[in-house]
């Protein structure tokens, strides 16, 4: 067997190859204006549709995806500290066609990501590829889903507070289904917490610094007016985006395709042509109009975060509401993989920071870069 002519080569290809993969995992960040700083801030990264497959998953997915979306999400949170970590639905590729073993399986993947980092408080929001389309939808089933995700009740919604931040999450697909008796539940659910934030937060022994806990109420509470401000109640977290009303102004893309380091923000949905067919898309993948008023009415969101469209976006709604879409963080869509880092501060401020990753083609570039580069190197030493 031949030596190596030069015995610190091979350690010098190792530390390269250590630098070059933390080089390639750090995450490119712009803040997004207007920015705002207090005191007593809560960091949260937000994450959607991470698609993955759990027990299914491929010999690639856990041996060259997982194990570089390990090192994204490792650098990221190093770099950026967030105090707990949400996903905004469609933590699965197709949770809705496996068994409830194979469920779990998907949040030990998605745990085995994270690491050491696995500790951090977590929040998972139900998306349509978790529990399915509505010609599906089905209440038990969206139990057996919900009862492994923390902070969820059997409807697949929660409401907790985090360093005096709270925070309701809504089983968005349920909105989407017209008559399924699922929707009811939900809506009973945003009565609860309406009627909670207009009593004042008169529990306030519910908060826990960062800890999430679970808010109980009567489910027979009926419709109140709401009183509030607009802003004034819980940050509010869904899967699907919200109606866009015809009174209002056009969505605002606060990051251009040049600002980003060359990423586009353009979701695919915005690049379809004519009105019939951003009509079609809205009806599809937007809840409906009454249910995104009654979102708005009964709970007068501080802000509002959702995914499903794939890229990073940010709408204002009439009444002053920010309204964000988060981007995947996959390489199983076509955009640029990201996330979005909401820092929270004592006066009430939210300040957004959009972080993408690098594309997956990019990544294999890189390593089929540094194989040549090593070959060559372990050559010449020759």
């Amino acid at each position: 067997m031949a030596a190596w002519p030069n015995p610190f080569l091979p350690l010098l290809l190792v530390a390269a190859l250590l630098a070059f993969e933390d080089w390639l995992s750090t995450p490119t960040c712009s803040m997004v204006p207007p920015a705002a700083h207090g005191s007593g801030e809560l960091r949260i990264m937000m994450v959607a549709d991470l698609m993955l497959l759990g027990s299914d998953a491929s010999f690639s997915d856990l041996y060259f995806r997982d194990h570089i979306m390990s090192k994204f999400f490792a650098n990221s949170i190093k770099k950026l500290k967030p105090d707990m970590i949400v996903v905004l639905g469609d933590i699965s590729a197709k949770g809705s066609e496996l068994t409830e073993r194979k469920w779990i399986s998907i949040i030990e993947q998605f745990e085995g990501i994270l690491g050491r980092y696995s500790s951090l408080p977590l929040h998972i929001v139900l998306g349509d590829k978790d529990v399915g389309t509505c010609a599906s939808l089905d209440g038990k089933f969206v139990h057996h889903r919900a009862k492994h995700l923390p902070g969820l009740d059997p409807s697949g919604c929660g409401s907790f507070d985090i360093s005096n931040v709270s925070f309701v999450s809504l089983n968005a697909v349920a909105l989407l289904c017209g008559h399924n008796a699922l929707r009811f539940r939900i809506e009973k659910v945003m009565e609860r917490e309406s009627h909670h934030f207009q009593k004042g937060r008169v529990n306030e022994a519910e908060c826990y610094p960062l800890g999430c806990g679970r808010r109980e109420g009567s489910a027979d509470i009926s419709w109140r007016q709401n009183s509030m401000e607009s802003g004034s109640g819980p940050v509010v977290l869904l899967h699907f985006p919200l109606h866009k009303f015809d009174e209002e102004v056009i969505g605002i893309p606060i990051l251009s395709e040049a600002t980003v380091s060359g990423h586009s923000s353009v979701s695919s949905s915005s690049k379809q042509s004519g009105a019939n067919g951003r009509r079609l898309y809205d009806r599809l993948h937007t809840l409906p109009a009454n249910s995104s008023q009654y979102i708005l009415q009964a709970l007068k969101p501080r802000i509002i975060f959702n995914a499903h469209a794939g890229s990073f976006s940010v709408f204002v709604h009439a009444d002053g509401t920010r309204e964000v879409t988060v981007p995947a963080m996959t390489w199983k869509t076509r955009e640029v993989p990201g996330f979005v880092i909401a820092t929270f501060d004592t006066k009430g401020s939210v300040t957004l920071m959009c972080c993408w990753l690098a594309r997956e083609w990019h990544v294999i570039m890189g390593y089929l870069a540094f194989v040549c580069l090593t070959a060559l190197a372990v050559r010449w030493s020759h």
